[in-house]
């Protein structure tokens, strides 16, 4: 037998972790495109150059998602990289501030060893606002101690959105402990200020925040983008801003990135970025500013140790037939093969369960709230679609036997949040308008961003059967109607499920339409009930605490 010489298997070794593909070269930082082809070797890009061949797809940096709370999917960031790549997504800026609440460091652990299970670039942020306010229960803390510890780890990229404005503003200690912790590791710092405009957005800002991804308005962000900010262009399952921002992609596109910040799993196995890419080269902006804004801004801004289809850079590129991107043919990470043709070829292992959950069972009585002496009014929440914020109207209280109740009439719908980190606790109660609930009650641990159990109903007996759903599975969401019950678990944190992006969107989808059976004509229920419970969002919105004013930062009444 021929022996077969150290220096010929050494070049073997090294053929078989090469490899060339050909195609069309999208050079996005050059702003060009060329026939050519791309050796890789280990996993690196080890040359780029022009070449004589007939392959017509187009080869491309893949997109980064730049503001995305894993957690809305209900999918660990395993299963949500299975899912995403096989839409173009490479990376994400992904701020776990929802298993935070939850869990504190240890949730955002859980995160980071997760997604360390699959090839995807998660880039992780420290959570900055944990609780997001003392307005409210959480399931833990994280202090500006924490913060710094966070930043020596080398798998926080970021500090995540400073959502406590207000803190920012008024110069609090403890957040800007928090802000420094992030400069002095040199890690961005990102923001979260809705409707911060003129001084106070300057002052903001001048903390070295440096993104915001809340703009509701195309003179909003302008003046942001005057004042140094990148500002993300947000599509998620309830806040969808893309159509009042897109314009800033004709002249602003170095200032510009894409993200969900939100995606629940029936949209999610529809498309990802490639959908907002596909929307705004519609609308007739030019290619390299929407590719700019989608591929190279995320890296640039974050550092990201990610391939920009240059020489030395990592491996990652996406592959589309023309230069559409409804569909992506192929997707690399590291010159791997991730997904193709629609088919991701990501193994995702079983996952591991984590949860802090304390309530138990509540009864009807616990749910009914009476009328003072002198009530002839009530406070009442206005949810908005396709909008995180709400607004606020006055409502003659329907009053029955000393109790207000729901006013189906004037669509006027009890609401209730729940504490899950105690055994049993009075539910804070107000009332919120188009819902258009015509029976029963939907209810969900989902609830940002303390993820306490929020329920609307047209009864107490409804919110209280889905609020107890709940707390048998442990989270979830549930529907509530005169024929059915059911609950989609949520076993991971009360945010996420065990199941297969497949499944589980599927589970969600029959959920969300039998919600819709119940009368509601939201597009998105679960995900718009979801922000119900936000405080730093204005204007109106409720805790497990009380009925809370956004805009004042305080509590107001109920009744009036």
């Amino acid at each position: 037998m021929e022996t077969i010489s150290f220096s010929i298997l050494c070049k073997f070794v090294l053929k078989i972790f090469k490899m060339v593909v050909q195609g069309n070269i999208v050079d996005i930082i050059n702003r060009t495109i060329y026939r050519g082809e791309i050796v890789i070797e280990n996993g690196k890009i080890a040359t780029i150059q022009k070449a004589n061949h007939d392959i017509e797809t187009f080869i491309l940096p893949g997109f980064v998602d730049a503001h995305i709370h894993i957690e809305s999917s209900m999918l660990v960031p395993s299963e949500f990289a299975k899912k995403a790549v096989i839409y173009g997504t490479v990376a994400t800026i992904s701020d776990p501030h929802e298993i935070a609440n939850v869990l504190g460091v240890k949730g955002v652990e859980f995160m980071i060893e997760n997604g360390k299970r699959v090839p995807f670039k998660f880039n992780f942020g420290a959570p900055s606002c944990v609780p997001a306010t003392s307005f409210e229960s959480a399931g833990a803390v994280i202090n500006a101690d924490d913060i710094k510890l966070m930043m020596e780890n080398p798998d926080i990229n970021y500090l995540a959105e400073m959502m406590n404005y207000p803190g920012v503003l008024h110069k609090d200690e403890e957040v800007f402990k928090k802000i420094k912790a992030a400069q002095l590791f040199n890690k961005p710092i990102d923001g979260h200020a809705p409707g911060l405009r003129g001084e106070m957005a300057a002052s903001y800002i001048d903390a070295g925040i440096s993104t915001d991804h809340e703009c509701t308005t195309l003179e909003e962000a302008l003046d942001k983008i005057q004042l140094g900010m990148q500002i993300l262009l947000r599509e998620g399952s309830a806040a969808k801003n893309f159509d009042a921002l897109h314009p800033l992609l004709e002249s602003f596109s170095n200032n510009c990135m894409f993200c969900s910040d939100d995606k629940h799993p029936d949209e999610l196995i529809k498309g990802h970025i490639n959908a907002l890419v596909q929307r705004a080269i519609n609308l007739g902006y030019n290619l390299f500013d929407v590719l700019t804004a989608a591929c190279i801004n995320p890296i640039k801004h974050y550092k990201l140790p990610m391939g920009m289809l240059r020489v030395g850079d990592a491996a990652d590129f996406i592959i589309t037939e023309g230069l559409s991107f409804n569909t992506i043919k192929a997707t690399y990470l590291k010159g791997k093969l991730v997904a193709t043709d629609g088919q991701s070829l990501i193994s995702v292992p079983t996952q591991d369960i984590i949860n802090n959950f304390k309530a138990q069972a509540y009864s009807v009585t616990d749910f009914a709230i009476a009328a003072q002496p002198t009530t002839k009014q009530i406070r009442v929440i206005e949810a908005i679609e396709g909008q995180l914020i709400t607004t606020s109207c006055l409502q003659d209280s329907n009053i029955q036997n000393g109790f207000i109740e729901s006013d189906l009439t004037n669509d006027v719908l009890k609401m209730v949040v729940v504490n899950r980190y105690t055994t049993h606790t009075q539910p804070a109660i107000a009332f919120i308008k188009n819902f258009n609930l015509k029976e029963g009650a939907i209810a969900s641990t989902v609830g940002h961003d303390c993820h306490n159990i929020i329920a609307v109903g047209v009864d107490d007996d409804s919110i209280c059967k889905a609020v107890n759903l709940i707390i048998e599975q442990q989270g979830g969401i549930a529907v509530v109607s005169k024929d059915q019950q059911s609950c989609l678990a949520l076993p991971i944190a009360g945010l996420m499920s065990t199941e297969d992006g497949d499944t589980l969107a599927q589970a969600y989808t029959d959920i969300d339409a039998a919600a819709k059976k119940l009368g509601t004509t939201l597009k998105a229920p679960f995900m718009t009930l979801s922000f119900m419970a936000l405080l730093v969002i204005p204007n109106l919105k409720l805790s497990d605490k009380g009925l809370f004013d956004g805009a004042t930062f305080t509590f107001t009444p109920l009744q009036l």
